[in-house]
């Protein structure tokens, strides 16, 4: 692990920080006033599913508390949470019974 002085660990933050200001100015703010294209709409609706299987693979593949062993109840879940999905057609009630699903598995698995 790298070793940071105090003085070191503000200037990344402050950086980061500004960094994810301009990134998100220069979306919001600058052309936050005027109608998107409707390419760039088109694409924007593709964001929430590019981003929670990205998010969510590493953490039913390669669990931390597993030591990154792909275990049943997470793989059952998740299974479980795409079958919802995709028969309700609604987020929400396939997150709640994925995670239902995963508590239950975890405490019958032990």
């Amino acid at each position: 692990m790298i070793q940071l002085s105090d003085a070191q660990l503000w200037l990344v933050i402050v950086l980061l920080g500004a960094g994810t200001f301009l990134i998100r100015f220069s979306f919001l703010g600058i052309i936050g006033d005027r109608p998107m294209p409707r390419w760039v709409l088109r694409a924007l609706r593709y964001t929430p599913v590019a981003v929670i299987p990205g998010l969510v693979a590493p953490l039913v593949l390669w669990p931390a508390a597993t030591d990154g062993d792909p275990d049943p109840a997470r793989l059952t879940a998740a299974a479980v949470t795409i079958a919802v999905g995709a028969i309700t057609k609604n987020v929400l009630a396939a997150i709640i019974v994925g995670a239902v699903t995963l508590f239950g598995m975890l405490w019958l698995l032990g």
